[in-house]
């Protein structure tokens, strides 16, 4: 059987670069509580939201305007048994032309249906690409966590042996 690695698409009036611009701003789209560069070619950045998910993550693969991919160097779900869920998993989106409008593809390599926190990530996903990145693309603003109020939280990470 075929892998079925999670997949989004939207199409939007914008153009590739405001598109490319906003998908490398993961503070502007999935969370403000992001420690690290977003946008720069081998940088790593660790996302964290409440007690419940943090990873770590690289930027590996940069084609101006048309495709980012990032790969899931480390993670953490409270929720599943199987803690290396997402490790080694890749994030990536592809930018491409249809008439006049732009679609942003985006696929999780190597999130599957098999996953314990495949149908929680699924939904959370769905909303991050169909709603926030989507209105950050086409008004400049997206939805993405907020930042909790004590900040990064660093006692997490460590707890989780995630280097940050």
């Amino acid at each position: 059987m075929e892998k079925q690695d999670y997949t989004a698409s939207i199409l939007v009036e914008q153009n590739p670069k405001v598109a490319f611009e906003a998908i490398s701003n993961f503070r502007g789209w999935w969370s403000e509580e992001i420690e690290g560069q977003t946008d720069k070619l081998g940088e790593v950045f660790v996302y964290h939201y409440k007690d419940v998910h943090i990873c770590k993550i690289k930027l590996i693969e940069m084609v101006q305007y048309k495709k980012l991919v990032y790969e899931v160097l480390d993670n953490q779900f409270s929720f599943t048994k199987d803690k290396t869920e997402w490790i080694g998993t890749k994030l990536i989106f592809d930018i491409s032309t249809e008439g006049a409008k732009t679609k942003v593809k985006f696929t999780h390599q190597g999130l599957v249906p098999e996953y314990e926190c495949y149908k929680v990530c699924h939904d959370a996903w769905g909303n991050y690409i169909n709603n926030s990145l989507y209105s950050l693309i086409t008004t400049g603003k997206g939805k993405p966590n907020p930042k909790d109020a004590d900040g990064f939280n660093a006692e997490l990470a460590d707890k989780w042996k995630i280097k940050h």
